[in-house]
């Protein structure tokens, strides 16, 4: 029961006893004055009744007795009147039944009143003349006590409901700022850091606030403190300090993570002899000034194309990584690449389409990181041997399909449901107990089994990835796969899903009718995040409501601010696998581990993924991971 009706039902409580008390009071003294009343009426009538009948008894006349006792027993509240003539003995008896009018029965009925009978000798000087005994009528008690208590209740009634409107209205004032307390108490326990609460007129609850206000003030400051010092680790370690581009060692293990996902796309590779120029001539802190505006350039005007990321990794050379676009998008990205570095050249003084190469290597079939550099650099070394401005890397892998034969099947096959599932344990790193299990699909199309890494690229880029989520979706509830363990399942859900209000109310809807929401899992890659929060929110908050889970994919992969955690707030994030991948330094430890504490902060679960080997593992011993993921448990093959 909660504070305001304890309260409510106590005031209602004291009321009731306090106009019980009164009543009690009211009616017994009530009783006691119309008693007394009656006691007096029954004297007097006794008294007057017998100097009446001094004459008609002495002349021994019934007839004339009789007229007179029914004068007064007809025009008073008596009961019964009986006469004993004291000569003979002869008895006269008037009665009148317990009737009042405009007083229920069942009133009558309590007996509140006992019968008062008064007897009086009648005498004539010593003479004794007859016994009178009049028994009062209590009719006129029980309509005086039932017209007061009738009174007394209508008073009552409007009295108390006028109560317990203003004990209503009194109570929720006082105890707002109380509300306001519970809602702020239980936001700082989601981690959620509004402002400040206004402070109330009441004492102690003023108190109460401005302790409140001061801890939800530091706990924000800490949790800020914790996004300051991933920035800076971010920007000491992994950002090339002229440029204000990702440095070597950023691009190394992103490009590491996407080879390891579903994905398409390129790397390039572009050397920049001209900035050695621009360094001969006007000093070093013009050509640092030069590459500066340079890279603002290249964002500002490759990102209008298409997402990429670009990193310098040495004093002249750039890369940059385009993924999930084909060769078409590709020629695009590459055309305004050239036009941007041309009009940086021209300014510095030097002329366009010399003193650079660009070597392009295409992501085509399974690759490693050493293969995809390689062919890039191979491409850039061919372009500077035969003076071309950019080479693309030969390769001989051919594509199943073309873009339209790709589309065909890919509709085909998810309208058709020719999905195969595999799954992956997720174990905690305490006793590697299985904490939930993340789904794999594999499309059936004509004769070829293809695996996510060779068709998830062609649903991005042909805007399946809806029709794609709800079939897989659907599919894995019709054969009861969310039914088979405890553990929860968790499905990768596509940038188009995220972005589409259309599939947001498809899966309410599926929620709501799922017996077992508890069991699902959606993962939201971080790149989704910083491209459409207002999205992620509203999915997300669909998701938290129908009593399903969602966590946070690739988490630390982006450069950004992690506070979109406080208003998304997930059940779990996946490190990034680039963080499996990098190099084991004091530098690389301080930034996940700072990553894992703004996690933690928020009561968080932490997974580390792309695990290969026990001894991997072991590094982030120290870091207090919750769980890991990777090929030291390899996905089974899940049969339907």
């Amino acid at each position: 029961m909660t504070l305001f009706r304890q309260i409510y039902a106590l005031l209602f409580v004291l009321f009731l006893l306090t106009i019980t008390s009164l009543a009690y009071v009211q009616f017994t003294e009530t009783q006691s004055f119309l008693t007394k009343q009656m006691e007096s009426d029954l004297n007097n009538a006794s008294h007057s009744l017998g100097l009446m009948l001094v004459p008609a008894l002495e002349a021994s006349d019934p007839a004339a007795t009789e007229t007179m006792v029914n004068v007064l027993f007809e025009g008073g509240y008596y009961q019964q009147i009986k006469l004993t003539w004291l000569v003979d003995g002869k008895q006269q008896v008037w009665n009148n039944a317990i009737r009042v009018k405009d007083v229920p029965q069942w009133f009558i009925d309590l007996d509140i009143f006992t019968p008062i009978s008064k007897e009086n000798i009648i005498t004539s000087g010593w003479l004794q003349l007859a016994k009178l005994e009049i028994t009062a009528h209590p009719g006129f008690g029980y309509h005086e006590l039932w017209r007061i208590i009738s009174n007394i209740i209508i008073v009552f009634a409007i009295l108390f409901l006028v109560a317990i409107v203003f004990a209503r209205v009194g109570l929720s004032m006082i105890l707002k700022p109380l509300h306001h307390l519970q809602e702020h108490a239980k936001k700082i326990a989601n981690r959620q850091f509004g402002p400040d609460m206004p402070t109330p007129k009441t004492t102690e609850l003023k108190e109460l606030v401005q302790a409140f206000n001061s801890m939800s003030a530091q706990l924000k400051q800490v949790f800020n403190s914790l996004d300051e010092e991933v920035s800076a680790l971010r920007k000491k370690n992994l950002v090339d300090q002229v440029s204000d581009l990702p440095n070597r060692q950023y691009i190394v293990s992103r490009i590491n993570g996407w080879l390891n996902e579903p994905s398409s796309g390129a790397l390039f590779l572009v050397k920049m002899d001209w900035l050695e120029e621009v360094h001969s001539q006007y000093g070093y802190q013009v050509r640092d000034e030069t590459i500066k505006l340079l890279a603002q350039k290249l964002q500002h005007n490759l990102d209008e194309v298409s997402p990429s990321v670009i990193a310098r990794i040495a004093a002249y050379e750039f890369a940059f990584l385009i993924e999930d676009n084909e060769h078409e998008q590709l020629t695009k990205y590459l055309q305004c690449l050239i036009r941007t570095i041309n009009k940086e050249i021209s300014k510095a003084g030097c002329k366009p389409n010399e003193q650079f190469n660009i070597g392009i290597a295409e992501r085509l079939g399974q690759m490693t990181v050493s293969d995809i550099l390689a062919q890039a650099d191979n491409a850039l070394q061919k372009s500077i041997q035969e003076h071309k401005v950019f080479h693309w890397y030969e390769n001989s892998h051919q594509q199943l399909y073309t873009r339209d034969e790709w589309r065909n099947n890919l509709s085909k096959a998810i309208s058709q449901n020719r999905f195969q599932f595999r799954w992956q344990p997720i174990q905690l790193n305490s006793n590697n107990e299985v904490c939930q299990r993340e789904i794999y699909c594999q499309l059936q199309i004509g004769e070829n089994l293809l695996h996510a890494g060779q068709f998830m690229p062609f649903i991005e880029i042909l805007s399946l990835g809806t029709s794609l989520d709800r079939s897989l979706i659907e599919t894995l509830n019709d054969h009861k796969i969310f039914d088979r363990n405890f553990e929860p399942v968790a499905i990768n859900l596509t940038n188009q899903s995220i972005s589409d209000r259309e599939f947001h109310r498809w899966i309410k809807q599926f929620l709501r009718g799922h017996k077992s929401p508890e069991r699902i899992c959606f993962e939201i890659p971080e790149a989704s995040v910083y491209s459409d929060l207002a999205s992620c929110e509203h999915l997300c908050e669909i998701i938290r409501d129908c009593g399903a889970h969602f966590g946070i994919d690739h988490f630390g992969r982006q450069f950004g601010s992690m506070t979109y955690l406080q208003n998304l707030r997930p059940s779990y994030v996946k490190l990034d696998q680039s963080f499996a991948y990098i190099e084991e330094s004091q530098h690389n430890s301080e930034l996940c581990r700072a990553l894992v504490n703004v996690a933690k902060g928020l009561d968080i679960q932490v997974i580390v993924t792309g695990i290969q080997q026990t001894e991997q593992l072991n590094r982030f011993t120290d870091l207090r991971l919750d769980a890991h993921q990777g090929f030291i448990a390899p996905p089974v093959d899940l049969k339907l």
